[in-house]
């Protein structure tokens, strides 16, 4: 057996030996050595007992090659090892824990399949694989899970600053992938990368529109309806000139499309609530929407007498009350979103970049304007803290009513629709029956 003090000199020495391994064993620290295999490749390696007593087996842990250790490092990362075997560690089977431990892609994975998809709704399901897929995997996904750091997830977060929300969601998902993986064995417990990685400050946009701009809104909506909005050809492309004649070129606004964009200003309800409400959640009779399901869970949206009015016109033509293509067929689906319909009333009322969603803002600007006063409009709304009283609202609404009617009606009036219930779509409410549901 070879001894010699390990340096550089000396691991230039040392080569293959006629088809066998080659070891050299280090002078100063016991258990340290040098190994060269047949084919001449290099790594440093410490040998330490497993164990109490002469009996305990020897172990032996690659520390590393040659071209990546000097002589020094590599013997302070041996007596480090060797020192930790002695305080009772096992340091070749942790090597090849971590060497088989699962890559942060496949926590991901299993992240998704046994949690996010099976407890989280569908939009945020949907969110959380964007983030893995354009961010967390193509920044961390090769790294064994056990052994990412904080400055890894930092320098992850750092390197898409410029999408402060995207990079704040990527450290929100990394965060709660560690937490599950504790939860579940699969990394420690008290493990966790993304802890205390600061936060980006993000502007939050909160657009109300105005009493103009809801009355070019209005003529729009109306315009798209019985005419059509016209668009303009994009002469750049080639196939401008197979485009249709000027007075051919308009975009038709559908019942249901037009009924979608109001109800979501005049309800204040999120997208989704409307896209998928059924007519079965409709109760014209005491006014009210009754969802099983949104964002915040089970919900009841107040109905004004403009929302109703939209509610009562509109054509039942299948299970949702915004017919999709589909609609009345066993292949009916809701629609899944407004974005064209939206981009096209949007543009010819000049409300550039106000979003389908500022129109819940406007909603709920248009109340606290009135000075209704936040409770009111948060519970109009169904913000998440109203959400142990908003179960039952549809026993107790009258003073949300007054506010929804005030709020549906002031809309109604900036957009030029200044109609009113019909009386004979007018039901009395009924206390006592209501109360005996």
């Amino acid at each position: 057996m070879a001894r010699a003090k390990l340096t550089q000199r000396t691991v230039n020495s040392v080569n293959a030996d006629n088809g066998k391994r080659v070891y050299v064993y280090d002078t100063e620290v016991t258990g340290f050595g040098l190994m060269v295999t047949p084919n001449g490749a290099k790594s440093y390696f410490a040998e330490y007992r497993h164990g109490s007593g002469r009996g305990a087996p020897t172990r032996r842990v690659t520390l590393g090659s040659v071209t990546k250790l000097t002589p020094e490092e590599a013997r302070d990362f041996a007596k480090k090892t060797i020192a930790d075997a002695t305080k009772g560690e096992d340091p070749a089977t942790r090597k090849r824990e971590q060497r088989e431990a699962m890559t942060v892609k496949a926590l991901a994975e299993t992240f998704m399949k046994k949690h996010v998809n099976a407890k989280r709704k569908a939009n945020t399901a949907a969110l959380y694989q964007h983030v893995i897929d354009s961010v967390i995997v193509p920044h961390l996904g090769t790294k064994r899970a056990t052994t990412v750091t904080k400055g890894d997830v930092a320098r992850m977060h750092l390197d898409i600053s410029e999408k402060p929300f995207l990079a704040n969601r990527a450290l929100a998902v990394v965060g709660s992938m560690y937490t599950w993986a504790g939860k579940h064995g699969l990394v420690e417990e008290s493990f966790n990368p993304a802890a205390r990685v600061e936060k980006y400050t993000e502007r939050k946009r909160e657009r109300f529109l105005t009493s103009a701009e809801l009355e070019k809104l209005g003529a729009a909506i109306r315009e798209g309806e019985a005419d059509g909005i016209p668009w303009e050809v994009d002469t750049s492309k080639p196939t401008a000139k197979h485009a249709p004649k000027a007075e051919n070129r308009r975009v038709k606004l559908n019942t249901h499309v037009a009924a979608a964009i109001r109800l979501l200003l005049l309800t204040g309800a999120r997208l989704r609530e409307i896209l998928h409400l059924e007519w079965a959640h409709v109760d014209l009779e005491r006014g009210i929407l009754l969802l099983p399901d949104s964002k915040t869970g089970q919900k009841t949206i107040v109905l004004n007498g403009p929302a109703m009015l939209v509610l009562s016109d509109l054509p039942r033509v299948g299970r949702y009350v915004i017919a999709g293509e589909k609609a009345g067929t066993k292949d009916e689906k809701p629609r899944s979103d407004l974005k064209r319909p939206w981009a096209a009333v949007s543009k010819r009322a000049g409300l550039d970049g106000v979003r389908i969603h500022d129109l819940r803002h406007t909603h709920a600007s248009f109340g606290v304007g009135a000075s209704f006063g936040l409770p009111i409009v948060g519970k109009l709304l169904g913000h998440t803290q109203m959400r142990t009283t908003e179960r039952y609202a549809h026993l107790e609404t009258d003073p949300l009513r007054r506010a929804s009617d005030a709020i549906g009606n002031a809309l109604a009036a900036a957009m030029g629709e200044n109609k009113k219930p019909a009386e004979d779509n007018v039901v009395e409410f009924d206390k006592a029956k209501a109360g005996a549901r």
